[in-house]
């Protein structure tokens, strides 16, 4: 998918400068300087993929999933970098306006560029939504981002073909470019969110929801929670308080028993480091299993699994359920 949206680029670059020249718009030049990043942007992730599909190995013992947070960060740069150049340009024509020829011509070729664009675009944020490639998702975003500019570039040229006021190209150039702008930055925060681990709020809690759903017997506690996705690859780390009479098979059938029920919901590609704990007397009174050969304490009530309490690096107790309620 991303070899064909870095060759599509390409082609609709080579389109965008033939309407620039036809018309001499600053508006469509714009467009143009955008699908220079786009294309850019392309070929790195399209190599950033290459990357990112490595086995692990000795010296990237996580794989090399952070290559598509690194692609993307380029492109969002580029992105940024694209927008500052397109209303330096635009102001320069606003204070120096330059006529405009062929309008037609222009608004078609623009309209089968856009059309192609959002087309690869949507299908590109479809298939890394799906693959949980953020390199795709970005890339496709991008494309979607010069749809909307390339409409609102149309829609200028057709107003200015009504009007005739040459002012209006420089204006909707400016506007274009803060938009660009906006989505550049949108790009960039996502992928350094990525670079340095910042948790994915979204990810946790759907996590946290299937394990409280689907607690076992023997699951008396869940806490230091943390998920970590590097390209299609999830990597999970937790503590399991377990009931501490169990053997070591037994314990290991538990973390066996979580890993199932998380990769039915998120997919094979999944790393799972598992800390068991023994269950310790305070915890008896949240404690369900109904046949526990050494309970020292009454069940009083369940602790539920929470945001709040599923990521603190602390065994759970009744006092957690006092507090709550």
């Amino acid at each position: 998918m991303q070899r064909i949206i870095a060759v599509s680029s390409s082609l609709l670059l080579v389109a965008k400068f033939w309407a620039y020249y036809l018309t001499g718009s600053v508006a469509v030049l714009t467009d143009a300087l955008e699908s220079i990043v786009n294309v850019v942007a392309g070929f790195i992730g399209l190599y950033s993929l290459y990357v990112a599909a490595k086995p692990r190995d000795i010296d990237h013992p996580y794989g090399h999933g952070k290559a598509e947070f690194l692609s993307a960060a380029v492109e969002g740069t580029l992105v940024l970098s694209a927008g500052v150049l397109i209303i330096y340009t635009a102001v320069r024509n606003l204070l120096s306006p330059v006529p405009i020829h062929k309008l037609d011509v222009g608004i078609y070729l623009l309209a089968g560029s856009g059309l192609v664009n959002w087309i690869l675009g949507s299908f590109a944020v479809h298939k890394g939504k799906k693959a949980g490639s953020l390199a795709l998702v970005a890339s496709g975003k991008h494309l979607q981002t010069d749809t909307y500019s390339t409409i609102a570039i149309i829609a200028g040229l057709v107003l200015i073909s009504l009007t005739h006021l040459v002012w209006i190209d420089g204006a909707v150039a400016v506007a274009m470019g803060l938009f660009i702008i906006y989505t550049g930055y949108k790009i960039l925060r996502e992928s350094l969110a990525g670079i340095m681990d910042e948790a994915d709020m979204k990810l946790l809690e759907k996590m946290i929801a299937l394990l409280e759903g689907s607690r076992r017997e023997n699951w008396v506690d869940l806490h230091n929670l943390r998920v970590i996705k590097y390209g299609n690859v999830l990597h999970l780390d937790c503590h399991l308080t377990v009931p501490w009479y169990l053997n070591v098979h037994q314990a290991h059938a538990e973390i066996d028993a979580l890993a199932g029920l998380i990769r039915a919901d998120f997919g094979e590609s999944l790393e799972l480091f598992v800390h068991s704990d023994g269950c310790l007397y305070f915890q008896c009174h949240i404690c369900q299993k109904s046949d526990c050969p050494v309970r020292q304490h009454p069940f009083k009530e369940r602790v539920e699994w929470t945001m709040d309490n599923a990521l603190q690096n602390e065994k759970h107790s009744l006092k957690d359920v006092e507090e709550e309620s």
